[in-house]
């Protein structure tokens, strides 16, 4: 964000100002929450939390280079900050300011909004949509986890003035928290990539969560596109009764002969993915992924379709998704220290997600002994031992030679699966770190390992002594 102080007051619907603010002239450049990372010319936004008052960091905000801050009007201003004329904007509410500020400053930038949101895959596909606009646009995209009610801000904010597309990942656990994403960003292109069983302990159901991530039509533009996965009948069906904006275009995506988009002819292996993508007419093109797994080639229907709509040619597409760059943990292919092939997907998991993971080890071929490492998936609500053990029955010796499950909630899957392969291929742990050490001592330089689950669990951290061969 590049603006002056009189127009960041406007934006965010300030009630005052106080100190020096040379007239409303004062030039700011950026937006802080965190002094610790805090740039000289940016302005300080002291948000408020249970146990916390970044009120108390604006001092040290202004000794670290910032040139104004937000101020809520109820705290006093401290004699310090009164004394030495630091300029403050007074608002009424600090985080719903920064959220105001936000969205005044997206609406004087010349660009397209792209929102995703979705149960599965919003990254990846919020990945693969960046990289094919970014072919003949200049885009700025969610990093990160900055996909919240302060984390969307901020990225909006972090967007240079000459930004021609935004793209803009929306995530929840709670009903309403999409429509306020929405309500912030503005998109004029808006895509649900599924509906899955992440947030069922929050909103109870599969068609709750559908709705939930509808949402995200509430704040988009007159005449937007809404593209989702229409082999979701969740999605369909509550769509249908759904208040609308005017002039708005239904996109679809899937495998299902019905939908606009379709992926054909798939094909797998560790390093990608390539795939045929027939439009409604019929017409097909060839496209490659630098990521394995038929899922994400659903997902790159999604990137398709919007880069059709801001009228992008196939030459353009097929190059931004052959050359995308991914967020990390969202089945990256890695090399643990013996050679052998470990893809690390343990980002997130849902049931539909794992099930996923799963189907991909089991199409990959020419492998010594194909492992899956399974964690807890977390957050599904009241029926979550049934759900893990509907995983566990999943894994069979035909999809893989070893499976190993880690937590407490995975020892329901380790129950159902063990039955459904020779005795002693299936091991469960509750010690992380015993579980690596098994499988560095077993594994070898021609196997493949998926290790998959809750970004809780933590994971990773397999897949790094893996990588490093021991603990160290």
């Amino acid at each position: 964000m590049q603006a002056n102080i009189r127009d960041v007051a406007v934006w965010a619907g300030a009630v005052g100002t106080t100190g020096r603010n040379e007239d409303g002239n004062l030039a700011l450049a950026g937006v802080s929450t965190d002094t610790r990372r805090i740039q000289p010319g940016q302005l300080f936004v002291p948000l408020r939390g249970e146990k916390f008052d970044g009120h108390e960091y604006v001092v040290a905000a202004r000794d670290a280079g910032a040139s104004a801050a937000l101020w809520d009007e109820s705290v006093p201003v401290p004699a310090e900050l009164t004394e030495s004329g630091f300029p403050l904007i007074l608002v009424n509410d600090t985080l719903t300011a920064l959220q105001a500020l936000a969205s005044g400053y997206a609406n004087t930038l010349q660009a397209k909004v792209i929102a995703v949101t979705g149960s599965n895959g919003k990254t990846t596909t919020k990945d693969l949509i960046a990289s094919v606009l970014s072919t003949t646009l200049r885009v700025h995209k969610t990093e990160g986890n900055y996909n919240n009610h302060i984390g969307l801000p901020l990225t909006l904010l972090g967007a240079p003035s000459d930004t021609e597309a935004l793209v803009l990942e929306m995530g929840m656990s709670g009903e309403g928290e999409i429509a306020l994403l929405s309500a912030i960003g503005r998109p004029d292109i808006a895509v649900v990539t599924n509906v899955g069983e992440s947030h069922l302990l929050q909103l109870g159901s599969r068609r709750n969560i559908a709705r939930a991530k509808l949402e995200i039509v509430d704040g988009l533009k007159p005449g937007g596109a809404l593209v989702y996965y229409g082999d979701e009948h969740l999605l369909v069906e509550e769509l249908a009764g759904k208040r609308k904006p005017d002039g708005l275009s239904e996109i679809t995506f899937g495998v299902g002969a019905s939908n606009d988009w379709k992926a054909r002819s798939v094909a797998v292996s560790a390093e990608g993915t390539t795939f045929v993508a027939a439009d409604a007419d019929g017409a097909e093109q060839t496209y490659e992924l630098p990521i394995p797994g038929k899922h994400n080639a659903v997902n790159a229907l999604a990137a398709i379709a919007v880069g059709k709509l801001v009228g992008l040619s196939a030459d353009d597409i097929r190059e931004g998704l052959k050359n995308a760059k991914l967020t990390g943990m969202r089945i990256e292919r890695t090399v643990a220290k013996n050679g052998a092939i470990v893809l690390n997907d343990a980002y997130n998991a849902s049931p539909t997600s794992v099930r996923a993971a799963i189907d991909l080890v089991a199409g990959l071929t020419g492998y010594g002994r194909k492992w899956i490492v399974l964690g807890d998936m977390l957050e599904l609500g009241p029926d979550e031992a049934a759900m893990h053990a509907n995983v566990g029955a999943y894994v069979e010796a035909s999809k893989a030679d070893e499976a190993l499950f880690y937590g407490v909630l995975s020892e329901n899957g380790y129950k159902a699966a063990v039955s459904n392969f020779p005795p002693g291929a299936v091991q469960h742990y509750t010690d992380k770190y015993q579980l690596a050490d098994d499988l560095l001592n077993r594994l070898h330089p021609d196997d493949l390992v998926l290790v998959k689950a809750s970004r809780g669990m933590k994971m990773e951290e397999i897949v790094t002594i893996l990588q490093k061969g021991d603990r160290g």
